[in-house]
């Protein structure tokens, strides 16, 4: 999954750095998104694996502190930077052309909903979860599990949720594959 993350966030980079058409600031936050998504999972998720590889359980102080330092600071990028999409898009929608006819009201609504609900629940809930818990109430293996979650899994959905679905980012993958654009 670590180098689905890395792969799918490289590959959104190059292609927005790599066709003129997508030098606009919405790609210019989903190039700075992918880019914090490497960072944020790069943070961990290294350790992570060689803990697994070693058995050890060991961070020294000094390690912990600046891989939270890195953590938190990454995740607080991402929110940052999905705000200024945010307000991009608003400020695009609030000079439509034809978008209005394409996305109905209730539709607007449905995708917020659905946004909203897999912020919460893939980040911010298991996040919660496992600094809240206790370690006696709560066994390493679902804490483990709910620290994946949010390490790995969200990072690594970012690039299929926001950009491989996108007409112009395909386009310019294919040029860049070789593949004819039609």
């Amino acid at each position: 999954m670590y180098l689905i993350t890395v792969f799918g966030n490289l590959l959104i980079i190059l292609a927005i750095s790599s066709d003129s058409h997508l030098h606009t600031p919405m790609y210019f936050f989903l190039a700075n998104l992918s880019f914090v998504d490497i960072c944020f999972t790069s943070t961990t998720v290294p350790k992570m694996l060689l803990n697994t590889q070693t058995q050890s359980k060991v961070i020294n102080y000094a390690g912990c502190i600046s891989q939270m330092y890195f953590f938190l600071l990454c995740a607080e990028l991402d929110d940052f930077l999905l705000s200024a999409m945010a307000y991009d898009r608003f400020v695009a929608i609030c000079h439509p052309l034809h978008y209005t006819v394409i996305m109905n009201p209730q539709l607007c609504g449905l995708l917020v909903l659905v946004s909203w609900l897999s912020v919460v629940s893939l980040f911010y809930c298991t996040s919660l979860g496992v600094y809240l818990s206790s370690a006696a109430t709560q066994s390493s293996h679902s804490s483990a599990t709910a620290s994946v979650m949010y390490t790995v899994v969200t990072p690594m959905l970012n690039p299929f949720i926001y950009s491989l679905r996108n007409r112009d980012i395909k386009r310019a993958l294919k040029r860049i594959v070789g593949v004819p654009v039609t």
